[in-house]
Order: C-alpha cells, then structure tokens, then sequence
C-alpha cells in the first residue's frame, strides 16, 4: 500500500491555462493527475498520448473534448476513456478533471500536434 496526501502532490503546468497535481506513486503502470483547465489546451493544435490510455473524470465544470472526427461535451461526474494515438484538445472556460494513465503518463510520449 502507499498513500500520497494532497499536500505532497507535485504542482506543474502545461500552459497558463491548465494547471496540474502530479500524484506519482512511481508506477510505471499507471498514474493519477488534477488538471485545472481555464481554456481551450492546447492552445492550438491537439494533443496525443502515443503509449498511454487516458482516463478522465470530471470533478467540476464542462465543455468540449474535440478530437479529429468527433467532438463529446462533458459535465461534472462523466468519465472519458481517451485512447493512445487519439487526437485531441479540450474547449473549455473551466474544468477540473482527473487523469489516470496506462502506462504511466511521461512527457516524452506526450506531444502537441497541428
């Protein structure tokens, strides 16, 4: 068993306009993450995970998960599952969700694309 309390999550950003809690349990099989997004992220572009399936809760606020042929809006309490290789951006004025990835998330498998 290990525990992370809030206090010791790792504070970071992706841009101004999406904060984030790193919750690292040093698991390469899986992580959790809060982002605090107040924007559309990325800012242009989209987003992919190239390894890793994510999982996102929506603890507060709404709007849109947009990727290349589809877009879903979301609202508190729904759950996405985000495939490796999907394309996508967030469309959003405020939201605070939580992300679990399999494989752990890392920087080097994330990238912005146009």
């Amino acid at each position: 068993m290990e525990m992370i309390k809030s206090a010791e999550a790792v504070p970071g950003k992706n841009s101004d306009d999406c904060k984030t809690l790193e919750y690292s349990f040093k698991d390469k099989e899986m992580d959790l993450g809060i982002a605090t997004i107040t924007n559309r992220f990325p800012e242009e572009g989209y987003c992919i995970n190239l390894i890793c399936k994510e999982l996102i809760y929506v603890l507060e606020g709404n709007g849109k998960l947009v990727f290349e042929d589809k877009t879903v809006s979301f609202t508190k309490g729904d759950a996405i599952l985000i495939d490796k290789n999907e394309k996508y951006y967030y469309d959003t004025e405020y939201c605070v969700i939580s992300m679990s990835c399999t494989p752990a998330w890392s920087p080097d498998q994330h990238k912005l694309v146009k």
